[in-house]
């Protein structure tokens, strides 16, 4: 039995109008592929609300009106209330928006298919270390949602970047990297000491930098404890190719903070080498049973009673 963090799905309206994999729309087929190997249930949800990861001109996914927004969290609670048990949903937001949008994310977080957060990692180049931010992880604590601090369609330094392959399989971790660094690097786990925080992508650099973050507390005079010690804080998912990453990550994060994630769909990693990562690490059966499952259920809320409910 195993729980995958990191999934998205899309109405069919946006599939129409945007370019984007017809694996998005594929539900059915997503679940059960993933039934037969064995993953029970996919955390699902959107890193742009109603936009497109894929650059379109013109679009800019920040623009979305408050009734588009909710228009989409509409369909992705039907959508989870039709897989009861199979899939449970993320609520996307602007972190940089403002209080209404804030608001209005709490408002679909007590909803029962709701039970986490998805946002950017940084916003039209922003990171979130952004005094507007505050009103957002001030919520995120107070309701203790986890936080899934998505790359954004057009990462930092996308500009100088030419090749599509390039923008999706490296500045977006690298913007995950520098993302969760100015987090840290703000205190927002001081001021904010309730908040649930994943990386994906086995935390992009974030396991090669530990000492490197020192540093720059250092450097730069911001008080609290070690950002080091810190990352143990920082839950990070599985959604990578690389058995080194993962290791890296078990290391420094430690299995009690790894989460199964898959980033599919729309990621067309096959979801036994997923799988086979995790064994491929040479975990204990009970830290193992953590990473695929354990670490979900308490994070989320996922147990055997919670998902009765949502079925009910």
């Amino acid at each position: 039995m195993t729980i995958d963090v990191h999934g998205h799905v899309t109405p069919p309206e946006l599939l129409k109008r945007f370019p984007m994999p017809p694996s998005l729309g594929d539900i059915d087929g997503m679940v059960e592929r993933k039934a037969a190997l064995g993953i029970t249930t996919t955390v699902v949800g959107s890193p742009v609300g109603a936009g497109t990861m894929l650059p379109v001109p013109g679009i800019d996914n920040y623009a979305q009106s408050a009734d588009s927004l909710a228009s989409f969290h509409d369909w992705v609670a039907e959508t989870v209330r039709e897989r009861a048990g199979r899939l449970a949903g993320y609520v996307y937001l602007n972190p940089l928006e403002g209080s209404a949008a804030v608001a209005r994310a709490a408002e679909l977080l007590a909803l029962p298919e709701f039970v986490g957060l998805i946002v950017n990692s940084s916003v039209r180049g922003e990171f979130l270390d952004d005094p507007r931010s505050d009103e957002f992880f001030a919520m995120a604590a107070e309701t203790g949602a986890p936080v899934l601090l998505h790359p954004p369609a057009v990462p930092v330094g996308a500009s100088s970047v030419k090749a599509v392959g390039a923008i999706e399989h490296v500045a977006r971790p690298c913007d995950i990297t520098m993302g969760v660094a100015a987090i840290l690097l703000a205190g927002r786990l001081r001021d904010f000491p309730g908040l649930k925080l994943i990386a994906p992508n086995a935390g992009g650099a974030l396991a090669l930098l530990a000492e490197k973050l020192d540093m720059a507390q250092r450097r730069d005079g911001v008080e609290g404890p070690p950002v080091s010690a810190q990352l143990r804080q920082i839950y990070v998912d599985t959604g990578t190719p690389s058995v080194t990453a993962l290791r890296a990550a078990a290391e420094v994060f430690g299995p009690d903070r790894m989460l199964f994630g898959t980033d599919s769909p729309p990621l067309a990693t096959p979801l036994d080498a997923a799988l086979g990562a995790i064994a491929a690490l040479g975990l204990s059966d009970e830290d193992t049973a953590k990473v695929l499952r354990g670490n979900a259920e308490q994070l989320f809320g996922l147990d055997s009673a919670n998902e009765l409910r949502r079925a009910s």
